[in-house]
């Protein structure tokens, strides 16, 4: 073999420079290109932005979400009752076995308390990381609050919904005020 680098098509055709764009081939932001004004919807999780008009692939996301939350429960439940097996198994004692049974049981039902609540109202930041280890210990709960939600809407879109709305209503209350010509304006 020699050192020498091979021949190729493309360097044997002479390079043509390419050509600058003119202006008018330059894309020009369309009318439908335009930042949109006002307020936008806030996305929820899984959902972007489609709760806003139910539009594209909403009722998919909503089904997939119903059954994804139903399968993690289910799997969660199984997972759980392992866990309370492995403590029958270790002969830990009847005592302890009821506390773990209690403990998940009212974690659970405080976190479905929880969880059911901030789909209606924003929860307080400072309370939402105190209570961080009982809603992990009460999974169950918080899993069972998002499916059955799930069945009714985008888990959070009703609150979603009424800030979007009121805020909607704000900015074209402003944006109506200054639409009028503040020159001809009557000074009495």
């Amino acid at each position: 073999m020699s050192d020498e680098p091979k021949n190729t098509r493309a360097d044997q055709e002479p390079q043509q420079p390419q050509e600058p764009q003119k202006p008018s081939q330059l894309q020009a932001p369309s009318a439908t290109q335009a930042t949109p004004t006002g307020p936008r919807p806030e996305p929820i999780r899984f959902f972007g932005t489609t709760w806003l008009n139910h539009d594209g692939t909403y009722t998919a996301r909503r089904v997939t979400v119903t059954a994804g939350s139903l399968a993690a429960l289910v799997v969660s439940g199984l997972v759980l009752r392992l866990a309370y097996e492995g403590l029958q198994l270790a002969s830990v004692g009847g005592f302890v076995s009821i506390l773990v049974v209690i403990m998940f049981a009212t974690c659970s039902a405080l976190a479905f308390g929880h969880t059911w609540g901030s789909f209606t109202q924003r929860p307080d930041p400072a309370r939402q990381s105190s209570l961080r280890g009982l809603l992990t210990i009460g999974f169950l709960g918080s899993l069972t609050a998002y499916f059955l939600r799930s069945l009714k809407e985008a888990p959070g879109e009703s609150l979603h919904r009424g800030e979007y709305t009121t805020a909607r209503q704000q900015y074209d209350r402003r944006t109506a005020k200054r639409t009028r010509n503040p020159a001809k304006r009557n000074r009495s």
